[in-house]
């Protein structure tokens, strides 16, 4: 060895520094800000010794370390740890409300299936591959792992933007969560029935599903009520991603402290810009972020299940919180406590595969196509189109003069949307598609070009007062004559809490017409009456009911 290399090895070994053990104190129980929640603390390790040599000094010294110091979870995780796992749903109201939600949803799935945009995407990520007990997709002969079978659930069931609605500060669609809710609950079932003991060797029921889809619709419907994702570019999946980690992880046998761990791991999770829905960007990913939004919660739920913990203050950190980096440095507002409010109230969408701030507008349309024919008029005879609306409504959906270059562009432009009903007398998801009858019409697209939205105040208010709620959307029609038609005024669109009963046979001709191009008559007539049966559906184990969905030769995937 030369001289050089003896000299530089003895100056290392000279320089080298006995190491430490670092040393964490235990989880220092701390107060809550509700009642009922179990104390919540993490715990930080601070090293007072600092040498000026390296970044590693801490790590290679031999001095004292401080006690750790207890860091307290944010408030706003805190809580939806404490009703995830401690307030029980005694509505009655919710749980109906929630058994229609479900088979509306498990219906706007199998009707995604007939789109090939959809399919492609669907299947194991490895052609062939099954995983034995695993998750298995409705509608096709898939069985998957719980995470990407929260894919496929996820979106296939927001593939035609036809789900459940929820629409406040924020927008959305709560029911996206039966992705994550129904791909665990089956895995679990069919594990633990082979043997397995996951979440204590549980076995999910149907009942037990509804009262997670409550849950996720609460945590995602209290958080959009006040808070304004959409205003800072975020996308609404955010919620979905944060309520399914919740609810998945109570499914799953969790601690409340690791729910909470989950959750905060949702919110420093990559959020989605909002890009992708609007032009010049607007694309098919906003049919499968959902689904998106539900395989990140499932999997973020199961690192945490083997010992990932969490981020306490993710939300307040100063400079690195979500607060500060994505929120303006603003903290969320709640208008309530959670609890079933949300599926008490939630939208059902009935009459039309539209963006749901045009419901009533598009329902509008189809009362003035009627008037029109009976005074022997068209749609050509149309000069004009004043839309009194909201200001969510022009603030997504008012595209009166932007191209229509894809689906996702017709889907969520108001005027679009009324062009093709004022003219066909109907809107129906294919008349979204590139090449259709409708897309290609130039009398749809010469009155688009007609129709223009103006804000109402007042439809603004409603939209947001808790009591109402309401969606209003008004039309005024000018003919070429000079003929100004009264204006037809929907304030609650078919499927709103104040139309439900009024819906509810819809809803179930709806779930009908989606079963039917997948099932024999035979099985859609039973899938139809256990449906109507409440305590026979709920009673039902998840996985027995998910295998009455099983398509082994689907013509569509």
């Amino acid at each position: 060895m030369s001289a050089v290399n003896r000299g530089l090895r003895q100056a290392s070994r000279t320089l080298r520094l006995p190491q430490t053990t670092l040393r964490t104190s235990a989880l220092k129980p701390l107060s809550t800000c509700s009642k009922h929640a179990a104390p919540l603390a993490a715990t930080s390790t601070q090293h007072q010794h600092r040498t000026r040599f390296s970044t590693m000094a801490s790590l290679q010294s031999n001095a004292p370390t401080s006690p750790a110091k207890a860091v307290e979870y944010d408030p706003e995780i805190r809580d939806i740890a404490d009703y995830v796992h401690n307030k029980p749903i005694d509505s009655e109201l919710a749980f109906d409300t929630a058994r229609w939600v479900f088979l509306d949803t498990l219906g706007c799935g199998l009707e995604g299936l007939q789109f090939k945009e959809c399919t492609k995407l669907l299947g194991p990520i490895v052609e062939g591959t099954v995983v034995p007990n695993g998750t298995k997709v409705p509608g096709t002969p898939f069985q998957l792992d719980p995470v990407n079978g929260a894919f496929n659930i996820g979106a296939m069931i927001r593939w035609l933007d036809y789900n459940d609605c929820w629409l406040a500060a924020e927008w959305g669609h709560p029911s996206d969560n039966l992705g994550a809710i129904l791909a665990v609950a089956d895995w679990v079932n069919r594990t633990n029935k082979a043997g397995g003991k996951l979440a204590g060797g549980k076995v999910f029921t149907v009942r037990d599903v509804l009262e997670a889809m409550i849950k996720a619709h609460e945590i995602q419907g209290c958080l959009a009520l006040e808070n304004s994702f959409n205003k800072v570019g975020l996308d609404h999946v955010v919620l979905v991603k944060v309520a399914s980690a919740a609810v998945v992880s109570k499914m799953l046998g969790l601690s409340e402290k690791q729910t909470a761990d989950a959750v905060t791991q949702a919110w420093v999770d990559g959020q989605s810009l909002r890009t992708y829905r609007h032009t010049p960007n607007t694309m098919s990913r906003k049919s499968w972020a959902a689904g998106d939004a539900c395989q990140r919660a499932v999997n973020l739920v199961l690192k945490v299940m083997k010992g990932e913990t969490g981020v306490p203050t993710v939300l307040s950190a100063p400079v690195w919180g979500f607060y500060d980096v994505l929120f303006k440095g603003k903290k969320f507002e709640f208008q309530r406590p959670y609890g079933s409010y949300v599926m008490e109230n939630v939208l059902f969408k009935v009459s039309y595969p539209a963006e749901f701030h045009s419901q009533t507008a598009v329902e509008a349309s189809e009362k003035i196509h009627a008037q029109l024919k009976s005074m022997g008029k068209s749609a050509a005879d149309i000069k004009g189109v004043t839309c009194r609306t909201h200001e969510a409504c022009v603030r997504i959906i008012d595209k009166q003069f932007k191209p229509m270059d894809n689906f996702a562009d017709r889907d969520h432009c108001i005027q679009y949307m009324c062009s093709v009903m004022l003219v066909f007398g109907r809107l129906t998801a294919n008349d979204y598609t590139d090449g259709g009858e409708a897309a290609t019409s130039p009398l749809v697209e010469s009155l688009r070009q007609k129709i223009k939205c103006v804000e109402d105040p007042k439809f603004t208010a409603d939209y947001h007062d808790p009591s109402l709620r309401t969606i209003s959307n008004g039309l005024t029609v000018e003919l070429n004559d000079g003929t100004v038609l009264p204006e037809v005024v929907i304030e609650a669109p078919l499927g709103h809490r104040l139309r439900r009963e009024e819906a509810k046979p819809e809803i179930l001709a709806k779930y009908k017409r989606h079963l039917e191009p997948h099932f024999s008559a035979d099985k859609v007539k039973a899938l139809l009456e256990l449906g109507q049966n409440p305590k026979k559906l709920e009673a039902m184990s998840v996985d027995e009911y998910v295998d009455l969905y099983v398509v082994k030769d689907s013509k569509f995937v």
